[in-house]
């Protein structure tokens, strides 16, 4: 049986001391990497209110477009690839959730991230199983909600709010949010505003005029969905301004079953009041002043979680367990649609598709349509004979995307994709590396491979500017001083105001590396960059990106020189390439140039070679995996198994 709703608002003190405390680090790091990028918040029943605050939060902190979805819109309609999808689920376990997050998966977003409350479920079996997924598992102290989401909904947009303030604010902006809350969420609050009194009158009418402002449209979305749900009253919600636009006519028809609330944050004061004083005073209204400075959406829906507790008092209804009918049951069972299954055009497999429309970032149907899928799959096939009949002689990998996750840049590569170079070396086939990183590289892959094979790997340290093997403990040079000009352009960086403020620089002999921060995106900060650079007459430097950082290289550095290097070992090596940043711009963008390349992730538009062969769903070292795998070894040699990756 679910929980009495009374005992749910009791622990809301506790939850609201454990969303201040608990670690959020990572959920920070996967805003930062969304806060470029337009958002889709995504959830369903309680959740569906986080995700209005989610929304909410990127368009107020992150000035970024945002958008609310539910389960059913995003299996059924157009998914944008270049956005940010943020799937929120409590329970992680109803089939609507699953679907959306299969469909997202399937589609291969730029970023996709799931923040749940329970860690055995289909839903984070789901992302385990697809890396390039941010999964964060918070379980509430309070446990499982009852009927409708109280704790785990004030919890979940608790953390976000936290998170975004932490990239985008400063800490005391937290403190002072938090202080107004637990003013609220103290058993006494309710007494304080004699919301009992005020809000009697209201429960004796069938309908309630939810007014809000941007702000505090938490708070009205979560009135709408408890009062629904519960079975409480109709409820009618409207902005401030778009009540003026007609709405207002319900109350002119309709006003003796009628009541109206104004949730108002201290921004909407003015606006509100006078809206409020134009309503005849037949109509039963409640202003509620809401605190300011960040907290009003938190605000609204502590105010929403109480004024359900009360008309569940007048109405003689529990909201924690208003009961449940035998077909709300089926219906909650009841599965949506799935996605229609497309047949591949002829001659070509489910693979061959994918890999298409990521090459062309475009549909096959638009394709086929365009008359232009034959020149596709004509190179496609052209791309995987030549790379199928090639023997390579060795491996050239870049590191973070690649043989690493770029958010766990610093953990060592997985104990498979280990596996298969320690069998590559043994067969005497060359294992390379191509990383903007310095000696933790090589501290990195020390620990993982026999020292015995440390000869035959190579590593381009920052971008290939200096090459040695694995044993070689003298390179790189650690020293943190840039020379000639990009000495220049180290000065020029650090005496720029909005550079300093959005980025931490690092110089190296023949590197200067950003790092973004604050909710800066990488792609903003290197259009900064390049610009700087050419105004000053710098355009000797190179300016590349990866996934988390933007680098600015010496001249003649570049990761080719990890190629250059192998030849003078073995002047008609045949060489492989794999990375993850082949689009224009990206640090690996010259090394999967030539005919023999493929990507993990990002790739260039030349139908000849860098192409993503990679399962649908995955990408960085779960697609590396797949083409090792792909690999037989001989003395000295490799090729790829016939049939594989197709």
């Amino acid at each position: 049986m679910a929980k009495p709703y009374a005992s749910e608002m009791e622990q809301l003190n506790a939850t609201l001391d454990w969303l201040c405390q608990v670690d959020i680090s990572g959920l920070i790091k996967s805003l930062e990497a969304s806060s470029g990028l337009p958002m889709v918040a995504i959830g369903s029943g309680g959740s569906l209110s986080a995700a209005h605050g989610l929304a909410t939060h990127h368009r107020q902190y992150a000035g970024r477009f945002s958008n609310v979805a539910t389960p059913l819109e995003v299996v059924c309609e157009p998914i944008d690839k270049q956005t940010a999808n943020w799937l929120l689920s409590a329970g992680g376990r109803n089939v609507d959730i699953l679907a959306a997050a299969k469909a997202l998966i399937d589609h291969e977003p730029k970023q996709l991230t799931v923040v749940t409350g329970r860690d055995d479920t289909k839903l984070t079996e789901l992302c385990r199983a697809h890396p390039f997924v941010d999964l964060h598992i918070f379980p509430p102290p309070a446990g499982k909600d009852g009927f409708l989401a109280t704790n785990s909904l004030l919890g979940f947009t608790g953390l976000l709010q936290r998170a975004y303030i932490s990239l985008f604010g400063q800490p005391e902006d937290w403190d002072k949010i938090a202080s107004a809350l637990r003013s609220m969420s103290d058993a006494a609050f309710s007494f304080r505003l004699d919301l009992d009194e005020q809000s009697a009158p209201l429960w004796q009418r069938t309908t309630t005029v939810v007014l809000y402002g941007p702000s505090t449209k938490l708070g009205a979305m979560d009135i709408e969905s408890k009062f629904t749900e519960a079975a409480l009253g109709s409820i009618q919600l409207a902005d401030f301004r778009n009540f003026a636009h007609g709405r207002h006519h319900w109350l002119a028809k309709r006003g003796a079953e009628s009541g109206v609330v104004a949730l108002i944050a201290p921004e909407d004061k003015m606006l509100a009041d006078k809206t409020m004083a134009l309503l005849s005073d037949d109509i039963p209204k409640l202003s509620l002043n809401l605190p300011g400075e960040g907290a009003a959406g938190l605000a609204s829906l502590l105010t929403a979680f109480k004024l359900t507790a009360l008309a569940g008092l007048a109405k003689g209804i529990d909201p924690g367990r208003p009961g449940v009918p035998m077909f709300g049951r089926k219906l909650y069972k009841l599965t949506p649609p799935k996605p229609r299954k497309r047949k591949p055009p002829h001659g070509l497999s489910e693979r061959d598709v994918v890999a298409v429309e990521r090459k062309t970032k475009q549909s096959v149907d638009k394709l086929a349509r365009s008359e232009s899928l034959q020149y596709w799959k004509n190179h496609l096939n052209s791309f995987r004979k030549g790379l199928f009949k090639k023997t390579f002689d060795a491996i050239v990998l870049d590191y973070d995307g690649t043989l690493a996750e770029t958010r766990s840049r610093f953990d060592p590569p997985s104990e498979g994709i280990v596996e298969k170079l320690i069998e590559m070396l043994e067969a005497g086939i060359w294992v390379c590396l191509a990383t903007g990183r310095g000696k933790s590289a090589r501290i990195d892959l020390q620990k993982c491979i026999p020292s015995a094979h440390w000869e035959m790997v190579l590593i381009g340290y920052y971008n290939g500017a200096e090459v040695s093997s694995l044993g070689d403990d003298s390179v790189p040079n650690g020293e943190a001083r840039a020379y000639g000009d990009l000495h220049t352009a180290s000065a020029l960086l650090n005496v720029n105001g909005l550079i300093c403020e959005i980025s931490d620089q690092e110089d190296r002999n023949y590197q200067i590396t950003l790092t973004s921060k604050g909710g800066f995106s990488a792609t903003n900060l290197y259009e900064s960059v390049v610009e700087l650079l050419s105004g000053a007459g710098l355009d000797n430097l190179s300016v590349v990106r990866s996934g988390h950082s933007v680098d600015i290289l010496a001249p003649g550095v570049t990761k080719l020189n990890v190629v250059d290097a192998l030849m003078q070992k073995i002047p008609n090596v045949s060489i492989l390439s794999i990375g993850d940043s082949g689009d224009l711009h990206g640090n690996d963008y010259e090394l999967l140039f030539h005919p023999y390349a493929l990507s993990v992730d990002k790739i260039n538009a030349d139908p000849k070679t860098c192409w993503n062969l990679g399962s649908q769903g995955q990408r960085g070292p779960n697609i590396l995996a797949e083409y090792l795998d792909a690999i037989i070894c001989s003395e000295g040699s490799f090729k790829f198994r016939s049939g594989a990756l197709k």
